[in-house]
């Protein structure tokens, strides 16, 4: 398939996101989708990443506020609990981090070049509310 540039792509129109859809898609998990090469879930768009979230486990509430958020579908849930993050798509954006409800975040953005586990060693603290 040859591929047209952003600039040659005709406003309105359409590139299919499936090559074929079978019974609700909805249903399935991302990776078991058919998904058509027109679709960005095909590639890597992650490159220009400067900043990473990270995900504690520990302190998830699996409230799925960042799943609903993220404009990329970059957070992967299994039966309605968070079990991590796609940083094949990630951008970085931290739309993820500033819904996640809990005090202490199970989220927080690091530089993209810092490990997860060092990351997770260097949780910062509960914030403590002032009275």
């Amino acid at each position: 398939m040859d591929y047209l540039g952003w600039d040659q792509v005709e406003a309105g129109a359409v590139l299919p996101s499936f090559d074929e859809v079978k019974g609700d898609i909805a249903l399935l998990k991302q990776a078991e989708r058919d998904y058509a090469p027109t679709n960005s879930y095909t590639a890597s768009v992650a490159d220009w990443r400067v900043f990473k979230p990270v995900f504690n486990r520990d302190l998830c509430i699996d409230c799925q506020n960042c799943w609903v958020f993220c404009p990329d579908t970059a957070i992967i849930a299994v039966d309605k609990k968070m079990v991590g993050i796609d940083y094949e798509h990630c951008k970085g954006c931290g739309v993820c981090v500033d819904v996640c409800p809990t005090n202490q975040k199970s989220l927080l953005m690091f530089d993209e070049n810092e490990d997860n586990d060092r990351a997770l060693q260097n949780w910062p603290e509960k914030i403590k509310k002032e009275k």
